[in-house]
């Protein structure tokens, strides 16, 4: 939430276009965009730079940082970059260009890893920030940042928090959340977009978000049967079924009435009879937890 009582939301492509909610304390609503995070191609020495990806907002003290990928699509040659605000609006970023890097000559692991979808997490019981980041390749792994949260530190070693055996190995958007004493690991697992609606994916290999859960931030994380998000566990929270399908690029916040909720983009099938990216919807629910595991609330 902004500063002004207003939800925000950031979005790929355009420079990171940031749209502002029309009613106060509302996700409902139309969402008017207001500008872009950046006001010409990212400082990173990248051929994707002028069309970054999936951005991850935050407000640590009164600053907000927006952590954003840059890619050679489809490779491993990505960036996650960072810029800062103090106040949200258009033309107050500064871009500090690349906090993280991958290809294949990088240390290990970013030589096997791919610096994209990137989710700051500062840890309420320890104040150690982390940053989570991967997208197939060996999918899902864990940095510590530094205090001052425009670098990783590489002491501790960086971890490996999920990884689906089955290739493509099509894990990627991870986001860490925490509720009582449990942390959550919600991540994106099949294919996201770039739908053929004459040729969709076979039942099941389309998006949907999964999650697992561990008593600490840095896992390991396990799915409710118990098995381990390393050995392809994780279980789905949210599928495709009527007019939603492949929902993902998730996240979770917290309302002003203290509520949990998850937000995530998704097909409206029967609005979007052609399944086009471009016209993916924004979509949310609330969140119940039974017996520690997260539980989504359709109303």
């Amino acid at each position: 939430m902004g500063p002004d009582g207003h939800y925000y939301s950031f979005s790929t492509h355009g420079l990171v276009v940031i749209s502002r909610a029309s009613q106060p304390s509302s996700l409902d609503g139309y969402w008017e965009p207001i500008g872009s995070v950046l006001e010409g191609s990212s400082i990173i020495n990248n051929t994707g730079s002028t069309d970054p990806w999936a951005p991850d907002v935050h407000k640590v003290g009164d600053t907000y940082y927006c952590y954003y990928a840059v890619s050679q699509f489809g490779s491993q040659f990505s960036s996650i970059g960072l810029a800062t605000s103090k106040t949200l609006k258009p033309g107050s970023w500064i871009d500090h260009g690349a906090v993280l890097t991958s290809n294949t000559t990088a240390p290990s692991p970013l030589n096997i890893t791919n610096a994209i979808d990137g989710n700051l997490f500062i840890d309420p019981k320890t104040k150690i920030p982390y940053l989570t980041y991967g997208s197939f390749w060996s999918d899902i792994w864990q940095f510590q940042l530094a205090q001052d949260l425009l670098s990783v530190v590489w002491s501790p070693t960086p971890t490996q928090l999920s990884l689906d055996p089955v290739s493509p190995q099509a894990e990627e958007g991870a986001y860490l959340s925490r509720h009582d004493s449990w942390y959550y690991l919600w991540y994106s697992h099949g294919s996201c977009c770039g739908y053929n609606v004459s040729a969709l994916p076979a039942p099941g290999k389309e998006y949907s978000i999964r999650v697992g859960r561990s008593r600490s931030a840095t896992g390991p994380f396990v799915d409710r049967n118990g098995v381990d998000l390393k050995n392809g566990g994780g279980y789905i929270v949210y599928g495709s079924h009527d007019y939603v399908y492949g929902p993902g690029g998730q996240g979770v916040l917290t309302n002003y009435h203290g509520r949990n909720v998850l937000y995530y983009h998704y097909v409206n099938t029967i609005q979007n009879p052609m399944y086009l990216d471009e016209l993916k919807l924004l979509g949310w629910n609330y969140i119940d937890y039974v017996e520690g595991w997260p539980v989504l609330v359709y109303n």
